[in-house]
């Protein structure tokens, strides 16, 4: 049986971006519980994304051993890249606790050769894919906003609060712009994201990392004013 090297918590901690990977095959025990991990949110989150092993027609010079992959698409709808952005963001985790590393892509990838590895690619939305793999690095953190820039509770925040909050900042998004505003009253939270490419993809990324930071049982997710 394969052995987590750390919690989800501990995985927000230590992912970071990385561009470049060895040459070192992803072992069956892993493929087994990745996929297994993207099929249980497809099913729940009405999405369709791809575990792909062991092929390089996805990505270009600039990404140097690229070998594994998840297509991050589904059927279109509303709230689709919000989906995905959240599922998204359990899969890279959830991989890191495998002790892989990854790097969330949003546009610089082969389409062609992304769908034509796909299933059913033609009828589905793809927003972008999740390349995994043993990086030549454990990668660097991001340059990063404080929390006061992009969050407000009213009155005293709660310890549970900060930490979602603190999680929020550990999260990949595009153009690492971290456009986000949240707000806390008493148990209520809301988050939006500032327009622009990949904004509602961002906010479902966003929303998983404060879930796992301030625990889901603390709060309840409200509409943002």
């Amino acid at each position: 049986m394969w052995r987590l090297t750390m919690d989800l918590k501990e995985a927000m901690e230590q992912r970071h971006t990385v561009r470049s990977y060895i040459d070192r095959p992803l072992p069956s025990e892993v493929i087994r519980l990745l996929a297994e991990r993207i099929q249980k949110n497809n099913e729940a989150y009405r999405l369709h994304m791809q575990l792909i092993t062991e092929n390089i027609e996805a990505f270009g010079p600039l990404a140097k051993g690229v070998r594994n992959y998840i297509i991050l698409s589904a059927p279109a709808g509303p709230t689709v890249e919000e989906r995905l952005g959240y599922c998204g963001a359990d899969a890279m985790l959830y991989a890191q606790t495998l002790g892989l590393n990854s790097w969330w892509v949003g546009g610089t990838f082969n389409k062609k050769g992304v769908q034509k590895n796909a299933d059913s690619a033609g009828t589905e939305k793809i927003i972008g894919l999740i390349a995994i793999g043993y990086g030549a690095t454990q990668g660097v953190p991001h340059k990063s906003k404080c929390p006061e820039d992009i969050s407000h509770y009213h009155g005293k925040a709660p310890d549970w609060f900060i930490e979602g909050v603190r999680a929020v900042l550990l999260a990949p998004t595009a153009l690492n712009r971290q456009a986000f505003q949240i707000e806390g009253d008493g148990e209520r939270v809301s988050m939006s994201y500032g327009r622009g490419a990949f904004a509602d993809v961002d906010l479902g990324i966003g929303k998983y990392h404060f879930e796992i930071g301030a625990e889901r049982e603390h709060f309840i997710w409200a509409e943002h004013s």
